[in-house]
């Protein structure tokens, strides 16, 4: 008969160390009262020489900052050539040229690079807005995908974004560039060894402090009706007069971005839900607001929103906290930390740190003050009777640190490699766009709360506001 405690991360934990086991670590994992040690990270690639006919040819659509900066990653796999990029304005073009080469197609419609039988993927990086419809088109066009996140502008969109990729079979990966990295990796094989026991808590912040930071991207002066196609830009959001602002720093708009939910969260719940091999919370509450950034744009650059999880077969019933702040006067920094009930986890995508603490199960000198010697005796020899004192023992505690190394290619790079891998058949991918509409369903509803001012619901397994 089955042990009724096998599945317990922390008996699993225990267990490893018990046998001696590399199982959470990669080199001995030494036990004792207090410790610090670093292990290393590492990831093996397989070294391939394809020919021209083996070549993987990509297109991109929407050449901006993301775009530009996917498609130099995208291109450091072997076996993968870009053939043909689109953009609204010409000036991105011009770049594409001078970066890639004459040769490569060029184009303001991106139905005209789907319509090329030399493309055999596609990278959209085009506004959030944008998403699905290009989504739609380039999977009925029969090219792989990948999409940058959030997968969708608002959750509704996402069901048909997953019922198309079901149905053409193709490769669709949404792009949370962290996701493949070396830290997701072992902060997962941690997490289901028990190492930080049951989870309590998540906390994520992002503090930026530069105007670049806060999406206050550069306007080129060649800016003009004449060199960006503002009336395609627009798409399905509202029509509005030509804006050089609303075209260049379109995240600080609702009609065309997502806020910071979209644009960091997300980053966030991909990790967390992947660590877990959760599908999302239930509940979320937001509040925040415009503190600083009064420079016209309608979406707050404070926010801080609480979710609820619940219990599932993968995790206890916890809470998350979610901070986001652009006029941090302290320079800015980051953190991802996973709290549990017998230690923490802080994850980066090239580093993992996990510490563990004994719990004091004996009342201290502070509760013990108002007692006389002898009733304080007898408190002692209750406590001694619950052999409490065996859990605190059987506890490990220390820090340790998993670090990649100097020559790591990146979190980002793992994500493309896994993408062209999938589409060779050699992979499956992990953030399909069920994986994509749970991270961005959960990262949108802070908006959803936000917004109205009102906790909102969220059904984890039917991905859909309640």
């Amino acid at each position: 008969m089955k042990n009724q405690n096998d599945n317990n991360p922390r008996r699993k934990f225990l267990k490893n160390i018990a046998l001696g086991t590399a199982a959470i670590s990669s080199g001995p994992y030494i036990m004792a009262s207090s410790y610090k040690q670093q292990f290393p990270l590492s990831r093996s690639y397989e070294t391939n020489i394809f020919s021209i006919d083996d070549q993987i040819q990509i297109g991109l659509i929407g050449a901006g900052i993301q775009g530009t900066f996917d498609t130099l990653t995208a291109l450091k796999v072997e076996g993968v050539k870009l053939v043909a990029v689109c953009d609204l304005y010409t000036g991105r073009l011009d770049r594409a040229k001078e970066v890639w080469g004459n040769d490569i197609f060029v184009t303001r419609d991106y139905r005209e690079l789907l319509h090329r039988k030399d493309v055999d993927a596609v990278i959209i990086a085009t506004p959030d807005h944008w998403h699905k419809r290009i989504i739609l088109d380039s999977l009925k066009a029969g090219k792989a995908v990948y999409c940058e996140k959030p997968m969708v502008h608002n959750a509704v969109e996402g069901h048909e974004i997953i019922e198309a990729q079901r149905d053409t079979g193709l490769v669709c990966q949404i792009g949370s560039q962290g996701m493949s990295s070396l830290g997701n990796e072992k902060a997962k094989e941690l997490y289901e060894s028990g190492a930080i026991g049951e989870i309590v808590l998540l906390d994520f912040f992002n503090d930026r402090y530069s105007a670049e930071g806060a999406w206050e991207y550069p306007i080129p002066p060649d800016a003009n009706p004449n060199t960006v196609d503002f009336d395609t830009f627009l798409g399905s959001a509202p029509t509005v007069p030509y804006d050089n602002t609303r075209f260049f720093r379109w995240r600080n708009y609702r009609d065309y971005g997502t806020g910071v939910a979209g644009d960091l969260f997300v980053h966030a719940f991909s990790t967390l839900n992947y660590v877990i091999s959760s599908h999302g919370p239930n509940r979320a509450m937001a509040t925040g607001g415009l503190r600083y950034w009064k420079d016209g744009r309608d979406v707050p650059d404070v926010s801080i929103t609480l979710y609820d999880y619940p219990k599932t077969d993968t995790h206890a019933a916890f809470n998350a906290s979610f901070r986001v702040n652009f006029i941090a006067g302290s320079g800015g920094g980051g953190g991802f930390r996973l709290t549990g009930t017998e230690g923490s986890m802080e994850v980066g995508q090239n580093s993992v740190k996990l510490s563990r603490s004994k719990l004091g199960m004996e009342p201290g000198g502070y509760s013990m003050t108002p007692f006389t010697d002898t009733t304080k005796e007898k408190i002692r020899e209750y406590y001694a009777s619950q052999h409490l004192e065996s859990r605190k023992s059987e506890l490990t505690t220390g820090e340790t640190t998993w670090e990649a190394p100097s020559d790591y290619k990146g979190g980002h790079y793992d994500h493309f490699h896994n993408f062209f891998q999938a589409i060779r058949g050699e992979f499956t991918i992990i953030e399909n766009p069920t994986f994509g509409l749970r991270a961005a369903g959960a990262a949108l509803l802070a908006n959803e709360s936000y917004y109205q001012q009102q906790p909102v619901k969220w059904d984890p397994e039917g991905m859909k506001l309640v």
